[in-house]
Protein backbone atom coordinates (compact mmCIF):
# COMPACT_ATOMS: atom_id res chain seq x y z
CA UNK A 1 0.00 0.00 0.00
CA UNK A 2 0.95 3.21 -1.40
CA UNK A 3 0.61 6.65 0.84
CA UNK A 4 0.36 9.57 -0.94
CA UNK A 5 0.96 13.13 -0.82
CA UNK A 6 -0.99 15.75 -2.92
CA UNK A 7 -0.74 19.34 -2.90
CA UNK A 8 -3.64 21.52 -3.94
CA UNK A 9 -5.37 24.96 -4.79
CA UNK A 10 -8.78 25.65 -5.09
CA UNK A 11 -11.17 28.30 -4.82
CA UNK A 12 -13.26 27.73 -1.93
CA UNK A 13 -16.36 30.60 -3.14
CA UNK A 14 -19.18 27.59 -3.41
CA UNK A 15 -17.63 25.04 -0.95
CA UNK A 16 -18.66 24.62 2.91
CA UNK A 17 -15.38 24.15 3.69
CA UNK A 18 -12.52 21.45 3.10
CA UNK A 19 -14.71 19.04 5.47
CA UNK A 20 -18.22 19.13 7.84
CA UNK A 21 -18.94 17.06 10.23
CA UNK A 22 -21.89 16.05 12.49
CA UNK A 23 -25.37 17.08 11.92
CA UNK A 24 -24.40 19.62 8.74
CA UNK A 25 -22.29 17.07 7.01
CA UNK A 26 -22.74 16.82 3.25
CA UNK A 27 -21.10 16.61 -0.40
CA UNK A 28 -20.57 19.54 -1.16
CA UNK A 29 -17.48 20.20 0.53
CA UNK A 30 -13.44 20.56 -1.08
CA UNK A 31 -12.60 16.93 0.35
CA UNK A 32 -15.62 15.18 -0.60
CA UNK A 33 -15.35 16.15 -4.09
CA UNK A 34 -11.83 15.16 -4.65
CA UNK A 35 -12.71 11.59 -2.77
CA UNK A 36 -15.43 11.12 -5.28
CA UNK A 37 -12.64 11.67 -8.42
CA UNK A 38 -10.07 9.21 -6.17
CA UNK A 39 -12.72 6.31 -5.47
CA UNK A 40 -13.40 6.30 -9.12
CA UNK A 41 -9.65 6.49 -9.85
CA UNK A 42 -8.42 3.28 -7.56
CA UNK A 43 -11.81 1.50 -7.38
CA UNK A 44 -11.14 1.56 -3.76
CA UNK A 45 -13.88 2.82 -1.43
CA UNK A 46 -11.19 5.37 0.26
CA UNK A 47 -13.13 6.68 3.43
CA UNK A 48 -10.96 9.51 4.31
CA UNK A 49 -8.27 12.96 3.19
CA UNK A 50 -5.96 13.61 6.03
CA UNK A 51 -5.33 17.80 5.63
CA UNK A 52 -2.88 20.13 6.53
CA UNK A 53 -5.94 22.74 7.48
CA UNK A 54 -9.35 22.31 7.51
CA UNK A 55 -10.76 25.67 5.59
CA UNK A 56 -13.37 26.78 6.53
CA UNK A 57 -16.76 27.68 4.63
CA UNK A 58 -15.76 30.01 1.62
CA UNK A 59 -11.84 30.18 2.41
CA UNK A 60 -9.46 29.55 -1.08
CA UNK A 61 -5.99 27.74 -1.02
CA UNK A 62 -3.25 28.55 -2.60
CA UNK A 63 -1.66 25.65 -1.02
CA UNK A 64 -3.18 23.13 0.63
CA UNK A 65 -1.87 19.61 1.18
CA UNK A 66 -3.27 15.88 1.83
CA UNK A 67 -2.51 12.43 1.66
CA UNK A 68 -4.27 9.18 1.06
CA UNK A 69 -3.62 5.20 0.77
CA UNK A 70 -4.14 3.38 -1.90
CA UNK A 71 -3.32 -0.10 -3.33
CA UNK A 72 -3.69 1.38 -6.39
CA UNK A 73 -0.20 0.95 -8.95
CA UNK A 74 -1.46 3.69 -11.14
CA UNK A 75 1.86 6.20 -11.69
CA UNK A 76 1.82 9.24 -10.31
CA UNK A 77 2.05 11.51 -13.29
CA UNK A 78 -1.71 9.02 -14.38
CA UNK A 79 -3.03 10.06 -11.01
CA UNK A 80 -2.43 13.66 -11.47
CA UNK A 81 -3.57 13.63 -14.85
CA UNK A 82 -7.09 11.42 -13.73
CA UNK A 83 -7.50 14.25 -10.79
CA UNK A 84 -7.01 17.04 -12.53
CA UNK A 85 -9.15 15.78 -15.71
CA UNK A 86 -12.25 15.06 -13.60
CA UNK A 87 -12.15 17.15 -10.17
CA UNK A 88 -14.45 20.37 -10.69
CA UNK A 89 -12.75 23.13 -12.32
CA UNK A 90 -12.23 24.96 -9.27
CA UNK A 91 -9.62 22.29 -7.67
CA UNK A 92 -6.68 21.75 -9.24
CA UNK A 93 -3.51 18.81 -7.93
CA UNK A 94 -0.06 20.97 -7.83
CA UNK A 95 1.74 18.23 -6.89
CA UNK A 96 1.90 14.16 -6.16
CA UNK A 97 4.31 12.36 -4.09
CA UNK A 98 4.67 9.18 -2.56
CA UNK A 99 5.45 9.25 1.19
CA UNK A 100 6.22 7.10 3.90
CA UNK A 101 3.58 5.14 5.50
CA UNK A 102 3.84 7.40 8.63
CA UNK A 103 3.04 10.26 6.97
CA UNK A 104 -0.16 12.31 8.30
CA UNK A 105 -1.15 15.76 6.77
CA UNK A 106 -2.44 17.06 9.72
CA UNK A 107 -0.34 15.51 12.76
CA UNK A 108 2.69 15.88 10.93
CA UNK A 109 2.22 19.92 9.95
CA UNK A 110 4.40 21.85 12.17
CA UNK A 111 2.72 25.55 10.90
CA UNK A 112 -0.05 26.84 8.93
CA UNK A 113 -0.10 30.02 6.89
CA UNK A 114 -3.25 32.28 5.81
CA UNK A 115 -2.98 35.97 3.91
CA UNK A 116 -5.89 38.25 3.40
CA UNK A 117 -6.42 40.24 0.58
CA UNK A 118 -7.71 43.53 0.69
CA UNK A 119 -8.08 46.38 -2.10
CA UNK A 120 -7.90 49.97 -0.78
CA UNK A 121 -9.70 52.97 -2.67
CA UNK A 122 -12.66 55.16 -3.55
CA UNK A 123 -13.49 52.76 -6.51
CA UNK A 124 -14.01 48.80 -5.94
CA UNK A 125 -11.53 46.67 -8.24
CA UNK A 126 -14.81 44.54 -9.61
CA UNK A 127 -12.13 42.14 -11.05
CA UNK A 128 -10.99 41.44 -7.91
CA UNK A 129 -14.18 41.79 -5.74
CA UNK A 130 -14.83 37.84 -5.63
CA UNK A 131 -10.92 37.19 -4.04
CA UNK A 132 -10.57 40.25 -1.99
CA UNK A 133 -11.96 42.48 0.39
CA UNK A 134 -12.35 46.28 -0.42
CA UNK A 135 -11.06 48.77 2.22
CA UNK A 136 -13.12 52.58 0.95
CA UNK A 137 -11.05 53.97 4.01
CA UNK A 138 -7.03 54.00 5.03
CA UNK A 139 -6.04 52.05 7.16
CA UNK A 140 -3.63 52.83 10.28
CA UNK A 141 -0.79 50.15 9.61
CA UNK A 142 1.20 51.31 12.35
CA UNK A 143 -2.04 50.36 14.63
CA UNK A 144 -1.99 46.88 12.95
CA UNK A 145 1.40 46.32 13.82
CA UNK A 146 1.10 47.17 17.17
CA UNK A 147 -1.65 44.97 17.64
CA UNK A 148 0.13 42.17 15.41
CA UNK A 149 2.68 41.97 18.17
CA UNK A 150 0.35 41.69 20.69
CA UNK A 151 -0.86 38.22 19.13
CA UNK A 152 2.43 37.03 18.55
CA UNK A 153 3.92 34.25 21.07
CA UNK A 154 1.66 31.43 22.84
CA UNK A 155 -1.40 32.63 23.82
CA UNK A 156 -4.70 31.26 24.78
CA UNK A 157 -7.26 31.72 21.69
CA UNK A 158 -10.26 30.76 22.82
CA UNK A 159 -11.78 34.07 22.83
CA UNK A 160 -10.94 34.35 19.58
CA UNK A 161 -12.73 31.05 18.63
CA UNK A 162 -16.32 30.12 17.86
CA UNK A 163 -15.34 26.41 18.82
CA UNK A 164 -16.94 24.94 22.09
CA UNK A 165 -14.25 21.58 22.07
CA UNK A 166 -12.84 21.02 25.78
CA UNK A 167 -9.34 20.52 23.93
CA UNK A 168 -6.78 23.05 24.43
CA UNK A 169 -6.95 26.28 22.87
CA UNK A 170 -3.18 27.74 23.39
CA UNK A 171 -2.16 28.00 20.07
CA UNK A 172 1.06 29.97 19.11
CA UNK A 173 1.64 32.74 16.23
CA UNK A 174 5.29 32.84 14.94
CA UNK A 175 4.45 35.65 12.99
CA UNK A 176 2.36 38.58 11.39
CA UNK A 177 3.14 40.38 8.19
CA UNK A 178 1.50 43.64 6.74
CA UNK A 179 2.58 44.85 3.17
CA UNK A 180 0.77 47.92 2.02
CA UNK A 181 0.62 50.10 -1.46
CA UNK A 182 -1.62 52.63 -1.94
CA UNK A 183 -3.82 50.33 -3.54
CA UNK A 184 -4.07 46.66 -1.45
CA UNK A 185 -3.19 45.64 1.63
CA UNK A 186 -2.16 42.20 2.77
CA UNK A 187 -1.76 40.85 6.07
CA UNK A 188 -0.46 37.15 6.46
CA UNK A 189 -0.64 34.88 9.74
CA UNK A 190 1.47 32.01 10.47
CA UNK A 191 0.79 29.75 13.52
CA UNK A 192 1.20 25.96 14.76
CA UNK A 193 -2.68 25.42 14.09
CA UNK A 194 -5.59 27.87 14.09
CA UNK A 195 -8.36 27.31 15.89
CA UNK A 196 -12.12 27.99 14.10
CA UNK A 197 -12.73 30.98 13.15
CA UNK A 198 -9.68 31.87 14.56
CA UNK A 199 -7.70 33.36 12.00
CA UNK A 200 -11.07 35.51 10.65
CA UNK A 201 -11.64 37.27 13.66
CA UNK A 202 -7.95 37.85 13.98
CA UNK A 203 -7.96 39.42 10.45
CA UNK A 204 -11.31 41.25 11.10
CA UNK A 205 -10.07 42.59 14.44
CA UNK A 206 -6.73 43.82 12.95
CA UNK A 207 -8.64 45.18 9.95
CA UNK A 208 -10.97 46.95 12.56
CA UNK A 209 -7.69 48.17 14.41
CA UNK A 210 -6.62 49.74 11.34
CA UNK A 211 -9.90 51.55 10.84
CA UNK A 212 -9.98 53.17 14.27
CA UNK A 213 -12.92 51.10 15.52
CA UNK A 214 -10.70 49.39 17.63
CA UNK A 215 -7.45 50.14 19.50
CA UNK A 216 -4.42 47.83 19.47
CA UNK A 217 -4.86 46.97 23.49
CA UNK A 218 -8.37 45.67 22.34
CA UNK A 219 -6.15 42.57 22.07
CA UNK A 220 -5.13 42.51 25.54
CA UNK A 221 -9.33 43.09 26.56
CA UNK A 222 -10.03 40.23 24.73
CA UNK A 223 -7.62 37.42 25.61
CA UNK A 224 -8.51 38.61 29.18
CA UNK A 225 -12.27 38.61 28.23
CA UNK A 226 -13.14 42.28 28.33
CA UNK A 227 -13.75 42.83 24.95
CA UNK A 228 -15.09 40.23 22.37
CA UNK A 229 -13.14 40.24 18.74
CA UNK A 230 -14.76 41.15 15.72
CA UNK A 231 -16.87 38.99 13.87
CA UNK A 232 -15.44 36.54 11.99
CA UNK A 233 -14.29 38.26 8.34
CA UNK A 234 -15.90 37.68 4.60
CA UNK A 235 -13.87 34.61 3.70
CA UNK A 236 -13.42 36.00 0.41
CA UNK A 237 -10.02 37.70 0.52
CA UNK A 238 -8.66 34.59 2.39
CA UNK A 239 -6.34 31.61 1.28
CA UNK A 240 -4.55 28.89 2.92
CA UNK A 241 -0.94 29.95 1.72
CA UNK A 242 1.43 27.26 2.87
CA UNK A 243 1.23 23.88 5.25
CA UNK A 244 5.09 23.84 6.95
CA UNK A 245 6.23 19.93 7.69
CA UNK A 246 9.69 19.55 9.11
CA UNK A 247 11.99 18.33 5.68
Amino acid sequence: MRNIKLKLEYDGSRYVGWIRLGKDEGNNTVSSKILEVIKKMTGENILELNCGMRTEVGVHAYEQVCNFKTNSDMTLIDMKHYMNRYLPMDIAVTDIQIVPEKFHASLNAISRTYIYQFVLGETPNIFERKYSYHLFKEPDVEAIKIASDKLKGSHDFKNFSSSKKNKSTVRKITNIEIYKTSSEMQITITADDFLHNMAKMIFATLVDIGLGVKTPDTIDKIFAGEEVPSKPIDPRGMFLQHVGYIN
